[in-house]
This record gives C-alpha cells, sequence and structure tokens, in this order.
C-alpha cells in the first residue's frame, strides 16, 4: 500500500509538469523555423536569438531587419507565405497592422508582468500583440562636443530651437525611422497640432542632417560627427553604458509607451513563435534587456531589482509616469500622412529651412531688444512663416485625405491624390521659407 504522501507528492509533480509544460513548450514540441520581422539592431536580436536557440536547440532563428515602415509594407505583400513574428518599437505600426487583419490573437501566460505605463496599456487591450518592454523619446548628447564647442546640455526640446544648438543637432526621418515618427507623434500630441509643428520646425532650422537610418543619429552623437541627437532613449542608454561619453535627457513632453512583439497571422510557426513570445517576457528574457549593449525598460516589475544604480524605472518614477498618454489610433489613423509632410516640410527642404531660421536668428542678434517696430513686424511675419505647416490639424485626421496616403517601397513615387497633396506641400514649404529669410534679412535694414 503506497502511503498517503506519496499519492500527494506524485500528485504535486504531475501538476508541476503540467504547469510546465503550459509556460514553456518542450523543444521537441515547436516548429523547427521561426522567421522574424525586426527594426532592431543585432545589438538586441543576437543576445535573444542566441540564447532562444540554446533553450530550443531544434528551432533555427532567421533575424530580417528592415526599418518600421518597410517591415509593415513587408508583412502587408507577403500574406500568402508570411514570416512569423513582428517585432519593433512602434505601438501604432501594430495598430496598423491589427487593422489590417495581418495579426495573430495570442495572450502571452507570463506572469508578473505590469498592466500598464502610467495610464497607457502594456499590452493590446484585445490581444493582438504583446508589450515586452518600454521605452521613450527624448535627447542624447556627447558631452565632450558640447564642452569643446561650448554648447550648454539640453533638458527640453525648447532648448533646441536656440540659436547656440544651429548646426549640431541630428534626427532621422519619420518616414525611415518608426521610432522618430513616434517622437514627432508624441511632440504633436502633447504640443497640440500648431505649436508642435512649430517646435518641430524651429528645432528643423538648427538640424546639421536628417538621417535615412535611425541608427545614423547615435552613431553620428557617439563619433562627435553633430553633438545632439533626437532619438528613443536606448540608443542614449546603452551608449552611455558601452563607454561613450553620451548621456541622455527626458524632456517633460514624452511618452512613455510599450515595445511590441506580435505573431502574424498564418504563421507556419505558430508553437515557435508563442515560444518567442513567451521566452521574451520571461525572467532570462527580461534579463537580457538590462545588457549594456541594450539597456531597455523591462515589463517585468521584479527586473528592475537587478538593474545598475540610476536605471530608469517606469513604473516608480513619478516624472516618466506623467509623461502624455499616447493616442496610439490618432497616430494610426494619419501614420503615413505625418511620414510624407515631416519629409515635405523638413527632410527635403532642409537647406531652406536652415537659411531660414539662420536669417532670423541672425538679425534677431543683431538688432537686440532695440529693434524699431517695422522690424519687429518683419521679424514675426518671418517666423510665422517659418513655423507654419500647409495643413491644419482637422485636415490630417480627415479621412478622404489621409485615405489618400499609402506607404511607399523605396524608390517608389506617390501617385494621384497623394502625389498631389505631396507637391503642395513642397512648394508652400519653399515659398514660406524663401519669403522668411528675405523678410528677415529684411529687417535689419527696416526703420
Amino acid at each position: 500500500m503506497i502511503p498517503k504522501f506519496a499519492h500527494r507528492a506524485a500528485l504535486v509533480a504531475a501538476l508541476a509538469l503540467v504547469v510546465g509544460a503550459v509556460s514553456a513548450p518542450r523543444a521537441q514540441d515547436i516548429e523547427g523555423r521561426l522567421v522574424i520581422v525586426t527594426s532592431f539592431s543585432k545589438d538586441v536580436t543576437e543576445p535573444y536569438r542566441t540564447a532562444f536557440q540554446k533553450k530550443y536547440p531544434g528551432t533555427k532563428v532567421e533575424v530580417q531587419n528592415r526599418n518600421t515602415n518597410a517591415a509593415v509594407t513587408f508583412i502587408r505583400e507577403t500574406k500568402s507565405n508570411p514570416p512569423d513574428i513582428m517585432w519593433a518599437s512602434a505601438p501604432d505600426a501594430f495598430e496598423v497592422l491589427k487593422k489590417d487583419k495581418l495579426l495573430h490573437k495570442y495572450q502571452a501566460k507570463a506572469k508578473g508582468i505590469a498592466t500598464k505605463i502610467g495610464s497607457y496599456p502594456v499590452n493590446d487591450p484585445d490581444g493582438y500583440f504583446t508589450g515586452f518592454a518600454a521605452s521613450g523619446y527624448g535627447i542624447m548628447y556627447n558631452t565632450r562636443y558640447l564642452k569643446a564647442n561650448n554648447i550648454p546640455a539640453p533638458k527640453e526640446w525648447d532648448d533646441l530651437k536656440k540659436p547656440v544648438y544651429f548646426g549640431h543637432v541630428g534626427i532621422s526621418a519619420p518616414s525611415r525611422s518608426g521610432t522618430t515618427h513616434l517622437t514627432v507623434e508624441t511632440i504633436l500630441q502633447g504640443e497640440g497640432w500648431d505649436k508642435g509643428w512649430a517646435t518641430l520646425l524651429e528645432i528643423g532650422g538648427n538640424l546639421a542632417q536628417v538621417s535615412d537610418r535611425s541608427f545614423g543619429v547615435p552613431d553620428a552623437v557617439n563619433s562627435g560627427q553633430y553633438g545632439l541627437g533626437i532619438v528613443i532613449d536606448f540608443f542614449g542608454l546603452s551608449a552611455k553604458a558601452s563607454g561613450f561619453p553620451v548621456e541622455f535627457v527626458y524632456p517633460t513632453v514624452t511618452a512613455i509607451v510599450p515595445a511590441n512583439v506580435g505573431i502574424i497571422a498564418n504563421s507556419k510557426s505558430p508553437r515557435a513563435a508563442e515560444a518567442f513570445v513567451e521566452f521574451l517576457l520571461s525572467e532570462e528574457g527580461q534579463q537580457i534587456l538590462l545588457d549594456p549593449k541594450i539597456q531597455r525598460l523591462p515589463v517585468r516589475l521584479d527586473t528592475y531589482a537587478k538593474a545598475p544604480a540610476g536605471y530608469p524605472n517606469p513604473f516608480k518614477d513619478a516624472r516618466l509616469a506623467k509623461g502624455i498618454t499616447f493616442n496610439s489610433e490618432l497616430s494610426e489613423a494619419r501614420y503615413e500622412l505625418l511620414n510624407s509632410l515631416y519629409d515635405r516640410v523638413v527632410t527635403f527642404r532642409l537647406k531652406e529651412l536652415n537659411a531660414a531660421w539662420k536669417a532670423i536668428q541672425t538679425a534677431e542678434a543683431k538688432l537686440g531688444p532695440k529693434a524699431s517696430a517695422a522690424a519687429k513686424d518683419l521679424l514675426a511675419q518671418a517666423r510665422k512663416l517659418a513655423t507654419t505647416v500647409p495643413i491644419s490639424e482637422k485636415e490630417s485626421t480627415d479621412p478622404s485625405i489621409t485615405g489618400a496616403f499609402q506607404p511607399l517601397k523605396e524608390g517608389q513615387k506617390a501617385a494621384g491624390r497623394q502625389a498631389e497633396f505631396e507637391s503642395r506641400w513642397d512648394a508652400a514649404a519653399l515659398k514660406n521659407y524663401t519669403e522668411a529669410r528675405q523678410l528677415a534679412e529684411k529687417a535689419l535694414t527696416a526703420k
């Protein structure tokens, strides 16, 4: 006769096996190939690929790196034979995929995961994508560069509008970088459409470069090509942890939002995809985020106990928790329009925008507070022209306008109404900046 405690021990052991099987599938139970499309660099993806393959030695992980916009387009174009995982920072890109019914619904089983960052949900409420880390947006700067050029360290977006930063700031194009798109959208939502664009265009006047890749900005700041960059937080935090002479600051107007992972609809390896999601959220997966080359903010709350001193914690840091409540549905609705608009008024007109703001800064510095009424009026007109975009906030959310904008492949030209809007915006930007420069120059001789 077997003692009662033996029955209980056997039952506990059996339950443990069942629970373990639910939370962590065995290597032999998942498919042999997993295809991941991601905007993350190798510094992020390689540690995870290596650790996941070690845990599941029978599964080969293939990582395809594409910027966020290109990844969304690729997933749309490969519906009949799709990759398995979309892995990126931009929540609005996942909203686009969800709207297009290109994501598979999956509720992660991991425990100890935060439910919200401030008032923003970590996971999609409908279960189509999962937050695995948190991200904020701000300014990284090279301390040696700033000291050598006698430039003060910035704290807010408004600091980057000051003449002292002319030619020292870099940003990547939001049409090429999902994280920059989020930064631009965050400023617009936090400050309002008109004031937000005024901020973006005045900062734009000081830009040394609009990079065509998100990694180009932190690389340039690290090397001292220019002194400051508008970036997602982990670029600055990881660079500092890796020994570069850089710092990172979160402006007051920022948003802390989840970086996400989603299983693509009709994945050929659904069990391997689910295992990867669970691995990202596991104790081991979250610990990898603290790697000096990664430096992202975990969503598993107990991971912060293992973080180095001073590590940002959006779940305890009151200042970060008070960031703006990011409206991902608004962002998704005007996603392509906003990317195109920024290119027309900043990226493709940077030379003219620089010239306009240099003329305004020069005139204001030379004339000072004793400028004549006529000069002040001319400078006010110049500023208005240099801080205005050729579309209102209401128009930016009008479906009859936003619906004209579609994602384009690299090298592909817009057609139809999208091309008409872009041509009109480009002409308006050129006219505004040319007139702004002329008015500022005229102010210098106004009586």
